[in-house]
């Protein structure tokens, strides 16, 4: 019979953008208080992201004393044929439907039973984990705790060796959906994150000195980058992201535009 007074333990965690030595000492701790890991099942073509956490999992805990559970992932639908509106709707209701299928399989474990999720990146930026915990909690007492991770563009700009903004500028984080309709000049450094089309290539003839540092894969063995002016890379990067893709099954890329320092 599941509790409906005592809080369900919850852990939140950020491991990273996909190297096995970004996990923090306060990540590692909080991976040893879990006793069930929820995974959101993708389809074996994204299998290997299961796999980076299962890895993790066997290098810093103790073998019998926690286990994965795979959850299907509701549909969320095609973003490039709704509005505004349509999409925002799309994603909350995906998130709700997230909230429904976890919830029932928390309700069903025992009490005291610490729930945890290995969020790729930082939770804070762009992953919905955080916001369907939220909607967990509004059936049931739960209690969640956060643990910050290194983020893909983090990742990005040391793999580049480089520093994201210019001297005192900003650093402006999207998506490939925004890109074309928000960037301008004053926005400093753009950096694109969940951009499966590669909007930047719209850019190319209005803003022809741009440069892009581009990173697919970023801080895992099949890392690639490649960087220099748009017009002079762009479709060297169309080219490789879809051969990546193709070998891979998957492909996870993060970039950031810029203008030359004046």
């Amino acid at each position: 019979m599941t509790d409906t007074t005592t809080p369900r333990e919850v852990r939140v965690i950020g491991i990273g953008a996909g190297s096995p030595r970004h996990l923090t000492l306060e990540a590692i701790d909080a991976m040893r208080e879990v006793d069930v890991f929820l995974v959101a099942d993708k389809g074996d073509e994204k299998r290997e992201l299961v796999e980076v956490r299962e890895a993790l999992c066997r290098t810093h805990l103790a073998e019998g004393s926690y286990r994965f559970v795979a959850l299907p992932d509701p549909r969320r639908g095609p973003d490039a044929e709704r509005d505004a509106r349509q999409y925002t709707d799309g994603v909350l209701d995906w998130h709700d439907a997230r909230a429904h299928a976890w919830g029932e399989v928390i309700d069903a474990l025992e009490p005291g039973i610490v729930v945890g999720f290995l969020v790729w990146g930082d939770p804070a930026f762009y992953d919905s984990t955080i916001r369907v915990v939220d909607r967990l909690a509004r059936h049931r007492p739960v209690n969640s705790v956060v643990i910050p991770g290194i983020s893909a563009f983090q990742t990005l700009a040391a793999a580049h060796g480089i520093v994201l903004h210019q001297i005192g500028q900003p650093v402006h984080v999207t998506t490939g959906r925004r890109l074309v309709t928000e960037w301008s000049p004053g926005l400093g450094t753009v950096v694109v994150m969940l951009d499966g089309h590669l909007a930047c290539r719209h850019l190319v003839e209005t803003h022809p000195a741009l440069v892009i540092h581009w990173g697919a894969y970023v801080g895992m063995p099949q890392q690639t980058l490649r960087a220099g002016r748009l017009v002079d890379v762009i479709d060297e990067i169309v080219d490789v992201r879809a051969r990546l893709k193709q070998e891979h099954g998957w492909v996870m890329d993060v970039y950031a535009l810029s203008l030359p320092a004046s």
